[in-house]
C-alpha cells in the first residue's frame, strides 16, 4: 500500500512510521493486512486535521488497485465501467462553487432574519 500525506501533523507521520517504511517526506510504502490497513485509513482521516491522505492498495479487480481521497476539494473519485478515475476540476470551477456556496449562505442567513422579524410582528 502506498499512502500520502499533506499537511497532517507529525504525530500522524510518526504513527505511520509504525507500520510503513516513509521513503520521502509524507510518502508512505509498505505491506499490511486489510485490517491493518483500515485501521491506518481511520486514524489518518481522524487526525488529518484539514490536511490531504491518499491511499492506494492493492486489490482484486481489474485495475488491480483501489485509491482512496480525503481532504482533496478538486479531486475526486469517478467510476467509468469499473475503472476508477481521479477527476479534477479545474481552478475556475472550484472558484465558482465556492463562491456559489457563499451566496447560498448569505441568502439562507437573509431568509432567516425575514422569518424572525415576521415572527415578532405577528406576536401581541
Amino acid at each position: 500500500m502506498v499512502m500520502i500525506l499533506e499537511k497532517v501533523p507529525r504525530s500522524l507521520r510518526g504513527d505511520l512510521t509504525r507500520f510503513l517504511v516513509e521513503v520521502d517526506t509524507g510518502v508512505f510504502v509498505g505491506r499490511v493486512s486489510a485490517t491493518v490497513r483500515e485501521l491506518l485509513w481511520e486514524r489518518a482521516v481522524e487526525k488529518a486535521e484539514g490536511g490531504r491522505v491518499a491511499l492506494a492498495y492493492r486489490t482484486n479487480n481489474e485495475q488491480g488497485f483501489a485509491l482512496r481521497l480525503h481532504g482533496y476539494p478538486d479531486r475526486f473519485l469517478r467510476d467509468f465501467d469499473g475503472i476508477v478515475l481521479v477527476s479534477v476540476r479545474n481552478a475556475e470551477a472550484v472558484r465558482k462553487a465556492e463562491k456559489l456556496s457563499r451566496q447560498v449562505e448569505r441568502y439562507k442567513k437573509r431568509l432567516a432574519k425575514g422569518s424572525e422579524g415576521d415572527l415578532e410582528s405577528q406576536s401581541p
